[in-house]
């Protein structure tokens, strides 16, 4: 017992430092690659060249901390998702909340590209048309979950719900221009480029806000993973419980939608990979090892999107996909089922 707290504490302090290791790898990795000695001198505020100093502030570093905020967030969020519905499968956007960002945006680009409005440069415009369609869908099932006591019918209704603002985006792309479809398409493709300090600061504050809400639901967490009768046995408040998980996972899936555009895999395999490393279903573990894991895993991932040279940067959606897909395979055929520990 006391040798495997041992090696569980190590396991956590590897994750830990390999979170700064990442961070710094990051800022010095890209179309330009970054001198470790002139990045220790821009912090020490020693002179460097301009261009660099330009880089590493005003590119890298946003970028390397929208990745740690965004892979904390979808981390929790598909965690909390996973819980609720004990179903392995269920991730961040399985409530539809992406497709609600995605109908936003489909509005916003081509909606507004239809009548001569661009607001494709415009920093606040995709945001705010995201967050407003994540919020709509979010609002519309959290009045239904006031009504529809099943949980396995509430996620059914958000997958309906996601799939009916997947036809309103189809039908918008039908009717609209080359250059508005080709700008959705691109925003599809998810970016950690292009958030400025002050959205990081609201983005942060939100993850802020959400993670210490989880962290106050964990005894209802771990009741609700045993059933339901069970948690009502311990005098959980399932309602209110269901309602604030959804509010939590569907406000952090939205924000990261709202500013980045939609980023996969990362909240279905985060959680996964935490209760093989940490074999434990407790979720004063698993959430904050979801965190630093997932935060870690975007890092990693944009780093392998900077790899081809000539400056071309692949697309993080597709490299969070490439890396997602091969271990849930790896989960499978090492036989080791994806729903154990629920």
């Amino acid at each position: 017992m006391r040798q495997s707290k041992m090696k569980y504490s190590v396991l956590f302090l590897i994750l830990v430092l390999s979170l700064p290791i990442l961070f710094i790898l990051d800022i010095l990795n890209g179309s330009v690659n970054i001198p470790f000695s002139e990045f220790l001198n821009a912090f020490q505020g020693i002179e460097i060249g301009r261009a660099h100093e330009i880089i590493i502030f005003e590119s890298r570093i946003p970028k390397a901390l929208t990745a740690i905020v965004c892979g904390a967030s979808l981390a929790i969020s598909g965690l909390l998702m996973q819980t609720l519905f004990r179903n392995p499968l269920a991730g961040p956007y399985i409530l539809g909340v992406s497709s609600g960002a995605g109908l936003g945006v489909a509005i916003a680009v081509m909606g507004a590209g239809a009548i001569g409005i661009s607001i494709i440069n415009s920093s606040i415009a995709l945001p705010l048309a995201s967050m407003l369609g994540s919020l709509g869908i979010l609002l519309v099932l959290f009045l239904v979950s006031l009504k529809v006591k099943d949980i396995m019918t509430l996620l059914i209704l958000g997958i309906m719900i996601g799939t009916i603002a997947i036809a309103f985006i189809g039908i918008i792309q039908y009717f609209t221009s080359d250059a508005q479809l080709k700008s959705f398409l691109i925003w599809t493709l998810g970016s950690l480029e292009g958030v400025s300090y002050a959205s990081l600061s609201k983005m942060g504050s939100v993850l802020l806000v959400c993670a210490v809400l989880a962290f106050s639901l964990i005894k209802s967490l771990n009741a609700i993973l045993l059933g339901e009768q069970y948690a009502k046995s311990l005098g959980i408040a399932l309602v209110k419980s269901r309602l604030l998980i959804i509010l939590i996972a569907g406000s952090l899936a939205g924000m990261v939608t709202a500013y980045c555009g939609p980023i996969g895999f990362i909240g279905i395999i985060i959680p996964h990979l935490c209760r093989l490393l940490f074999q434990t279903a407790n979720h004063k573990i698993l959430i904050p090892c979801s965190m630093i894991l997932g935060a870690s895993l975007l890092l990693f991932s944009d780093l392998i999107a900077h790899f081809p040279s000539g400056g071309i940067s692949i697309p993080i959606n597709s490299i969070t996909s490439i890396i997602g897909i091969p271990i849930i395979i790896w989960i499978i055929f090492n036989k080791r089922s994806v729903s154990s520990s629920f």
